[in-house]
């Protein structure tokens, strides 16, 4: 049977199903015993409390027995492994919403029938939905509303008056001794600065999955502003880069993840808000954020109904109940209006802070691995910038790599490129290779590298494809994305060398240069 045949099949069974859902009645059509796989979070418990919803459910719905096998993933690394390998991924998975189109264009995702969409959409908050979609079509389940960041900070030297000016933090910060912790290392983060004066970066990609277009003004007279204020935070001697470390802090900019080790850090002295606002030749600019969502995906099918069975357990795991329940255990923001409402919900200082920064939060889309790469550099640049012409300089440096990106021909997208601590660069530049003979690229040049130096070989110039420690290479359960860096024991001069095998698995050596 053909694939449209399948999908049609399987949104008519479920929508039958959602109605019999509505009206109360008996889903006798689907009793049976149904084996499944499921990737949930990794955190510790996540997996029994899934095991117990699932036991709720098949209560709820008498002779459906659920045999579910459930294993923790990151749902940061899920949905490039689902990509991966679509055939063996899980029947349902959890992952973070940034990988939505990704898995669209990989087939991975059976869409909701109309009447559960329609019942995703009036129960769950607007951005949720909107994350959960494509084009305005609705693809997976919102599972939670809470992948954002905002400020912790210590009320005991810091007002609330002054918790809204980044000068005022500073000031209180270094006047105190304590550090301000914020990650001006990661292009997550250091986006905030831009979107406070009204920067984008959006990008378009084609029926391939491929970055074609970018509408950028990072480099504009507003990035401009936004580097200024920037460099007010990283100049200051109170600043730290990295946020999961709460010792010595007054002010840490992280997300709900941090949220037990804030409470224990700050005590009674604890308090959570959105983020300041910088000033910069007299006028004020609030700091923005990207927000982000978890969703739960389902897999398509061949048998509609189970098709239409693993789409009543995706929304039963997901309705206001097991929102409720996962909030009450873990802390996590739900997606779910009804949920979002509860008296426990809105006394949670964590996603409080978080619900004030969204006012300012820009949801994060599909960006190309060359924003993330190089926006991170505009925070030390910030810090060692001696002019205002050192600032526009580092941003005109970000400008070229994102042009040379989406000019890359269609040979450069196809050709694999060389990137790490190489030739003195630090993950800025990418090196050329040539193929000959076929499956086989080798540096162009030979490449200096110091002893521990570490490198990657990706394809087009983008993390989608890239290869590094060999071990991981041959490990095909490890997405293309993930494999960790190729390290160099001993310094010198190389030619860096690929091979990539016909079950896509590679192999990096070093040929000394002579």
């Amino acid at each position: 049977m053909k694939m449209s045949k399948i999908l049609s099949l399987v949104l008519a069974v479920v929508m039958v199903a959602a109605c019999f859902a509505s009206c109360g009645e008996k889903k006798s059509e689907f009793s049976g015993t149904y084996d499944i796989t499921m990737w949930v979070s990794e955190k510790e418990g996540v997996t029994d409390l899934f095991k117990k919803q699932i036991d709720a459910f098949e209560a709820a719905n008498p002779g459906i027995v659920i045999n579910a096998q459930i294993e923790g993933v990151t749902e940061a690394e899920s949905g490039s492994k689902v990509i991966a390998d679509v055939a063996t991924a899980p029947d349902i998975y959890c992952f973070a919403q940034d990988q939505l189109a990704r898995l669209v264009q990989a087939a991975a995702l059976a869409k909701p029938g109309k009447g559960a969409a329609e019942t995703v959409a009036a129960n769950n908050d607007a951005g949720s939905v909107a994350a959960a979609s494509v084009a305005g079509t609705l693809y997976a389940y919102p599972l939670t509303s809470d992948n954002g960041y905002y400020m912790y900070y210590d009320k005991s030297i810091i007002t609330e008056e002054e918790a809204e000016s980044l000068e005022k933090l500073i000031a209180a910060c270094e006047a105190n001794n304590v550090k301000l912790r914020y990650n001006l290392e990661d292009s997550w983060y250091t986006a905030s600065f831009f979107f406070a004066t009204g920067c984008h970066s959006n990008w378009t990609t084609n029926e391939k999955g491929e970055f074609v277009s970018v509408d950028d003004t990072f480099s504009s007279d507003k990035g401009l502003i936004a580097m200024k204020g920037m460099q007010k935070l990283a100049k200051s001697t109170a600043h730290d880069n990295d946020a999961n470390v709460f010792t010595d802090a007054g002010v840490v900019v992280t997300g709900t993840w941090n949220a037990e080790a804030a409470v224990a850090h700050f005590g009674e002295n604890l308090a959570a808000t959105d983020l300041p606002s910088f000033e910069v030749d007299g006028t004020s600019y609030h700091l923005g954020s990207y927000t982000g969502y978890k969703l739960m995906g389902v897999k398509p099918q061949e048998d509609a109904k189970r098709a239409a069975v693993l789409s009543l357990l995706a929304q039963f795991l997901t309705n206001k109940d097991c929102q409720l329940e996962r909030f009450n255990a873990y802390q996590w923001g739900p997606s779910n209006k009804d949920a979002q409402a509860s008296e426990a919900v809105q006394a949670n200082v964590s996603l409080a802070a978080l619900a004030k920064q969204s006012a300012n939060g820009i949801p994060q889309g599909q960006i190309a691995g060359v924003f993330w790469d190089t926006v991170k550099n505009l925070g030390a640049a910030a810090k060692s910038a001696e002019s205002v012409d050192d600032l526009q300089n580092a941003l005109n440096a970000y400008a070229d790599a994102v042009k040379k990106f989406i000019e890359l021909t269609p040979e450069q997208r196809v050709s694999f490129t060389v990137i790490g601590a190489v030739n003195g660069t630090t993950w800025n530049t990418d090196f050329e290779m040539k193929e000959d003979p076929k499956g086989t690229w080798t540096s162009k040049e030979a490449l200096a590298i110091d002893a521990g130096g570490e490198f990657k070989v990706r394809l087009g110039m983008d993390w989608k494809t890239a290869y590094g420690d060999n071990a991981a290479n041959a490990d095909k359960s490890i997405p293309l994305s993930d494999k960790p860096n190729f390290k160099v024991e001993t310094a010198g001069n190389y030619f860096i060398k690929l091979v990539i095998n016909e079950d896509t698995t590679a192999e990096i050596t070093l040929v000394p240069a002579e």
